[in-house]
């Protein structure tokens, strides 16, 4: 039988306060997502200003993260380069922003963030994400 790490209210804690820095440093209005290595959530923080879709945006790309075990950033790649068929891919967003949480070389969990440029969304979920390394 293997055995590996899971994330607990304390680690959920720390990631999104992690997320929420990253974000508040930037002024950037965010929902931050957390969720559990089969992409259900753990926590949801959304910040004053934020979108009310930016609930539903982040927590599609943190369960896309999850679940594929990699950086939604991947799956935009494959859609702007013409592989437009992906975007119906079940379960999976096709948006930047979603971060996987890697601990001891395992994925736990990931991270979703949704309100401002792809790229700024990654920015705050690889804070949030990295926040227990």
């Amino acid at each position: 039988m293997q055995s590996k790490p899971i994330l607990t209210q304390k680690e959920v804690t720390r990631i999104l306060a992690a997320g929420r820095a990253e974000a508040q440093q930037n002024l950037w209005p965010v929902t931050i997502v957390v969720v559990d290595d089969g992409g259900h959530p753990l926590s949801l923080e959304r910040l004053d200003g934020c979108a009310a879709i930016g609930a539903y945006i982040a927590t599609e790309k943190a369960r896309s993260a999850a679940l594929g075990r990699r950086e939604t950033k991947g799956y935009e790649e494959m859609v702007n380069g013409g592989r437009t068929a992906f975007i119906s891919a079940p379960l999976l967003t096709s948006l930047e922003g979603g971060v996987p949480i890697v601990v001891e070389g395992h994925v736990v969990g990931a991270v979703g963030v949704s309100g401002v440029k792809g790229e700024q969304d990654a920015q705050i979920a690889k804070a949030a994400a990295t926040a227990l390394s």
